[in-house]
């Protein structure tokens, strides 16, 4: 794919040079299939091929590029995001494309601050509060041992802060052992002055990964994930430029 990049972009520079590519040539360059540079073409990432006599159709260095700045687009703004991107570049509406690509790098900086709110309210969070309590607890007990008030651990449960189960005989809240700990978990972090609606997604990850020990390392893939998003924008963009400019 290197070697065929090359060999394109060396004659993107004069694109009335005459060269044509058939859609072999240019699903091979880039790894696909005839059918799905046939497909993009119709979806409108590909600018129109021109036909032959026979009805054939013939692409330039021209949609190689286009293909190229596509398939590095992908990565970091998705397959759809990045269809919408080199269709609006391919009608002539490039500010849209740039509007798209703002959309993509301002949710990626939100994605940022939420994990910097998560890492943050780990920090927050004593050591003894990493695993389930032992043992179970009725409403009472439990709230007097945080000193809050019944109604507040009624209001976290709503919220979906807690879960705890009801006794089939009494109908009484009983909080098992995970149930405690995101009572805990909820007090540290509400003295900390998290909202509820903040808590809820952290505990809801808390639960998923099995405790807070396994949500450092998810918390760490997350933060690879989100650099990797960062690289590839550039790396989109860089692509997009070159195509830009090729496009005239």
């Amino acid at each position: 794919m290197r070697l065929f990049r090359d060999i394109v972009g060396a004659v993107a520079q004069n694109l009335q040079s005459g060269i044509q590519l058939r859609p072999v040539d240019l699903a091979r360059g880039h790894g696909l299939s005839t059918q799905a540079v046939r497909n993009y073409e119709e979806a409108g990432i590909l600018p129109a091929a021109d036909r032959t006599l026979h009805g054939y159709r013939t692409y330039t260095p021209l949609h190689a590029r286009a293909l190229d700045a596509f398939l590095a687009l992908v990565p970091g703004h998705g397959h759809r995001t990045a269809t919408s991107i080199m269709r609006a570049v391919n009608e002539g509406a490039v500010e849209e494309a740039f509007r798209l690509i703002d959309e993509s790098h301002a949710q990626l900086l939100d994605d940022r601050r939420t994990l910097r709110a998560v890492e943050n309210a780990l920090r927050d969070l004593a050591p003894v509060t990493a695993a389930p309590a032992s043992g179970e607890s009725f409403i009472g007990p439990l709230a007097h041992e945080l000193g809050i008030r019944p109604a507040t651990l009624r209001a976290w449960e709503r919220a979906g802060l807690v879960r705890p189960r009801r006794d089939p005989l009494t109908g009484y809240r009983v909080y098992d052992g995970a149930a405690v700990r995101d009572a805990r978990l909820a007090h540290q972090l509400r003295r900390g002055g998290y909202l509820l609606e903040q808590i809820a997604p952290l505990l809801t990850q808390v639960r998923s990964a099995g405790g807070l020990e396994p949500l450092e390392a998810a918390l760490l893939t997350w933060r690879e994930r989100l650099a990797s998003r960062g690289r590839a924008l550039l790396a989109g963009a860089a692509e997009l430029e070159a195509y830009l400019r090729a496009h005239g």
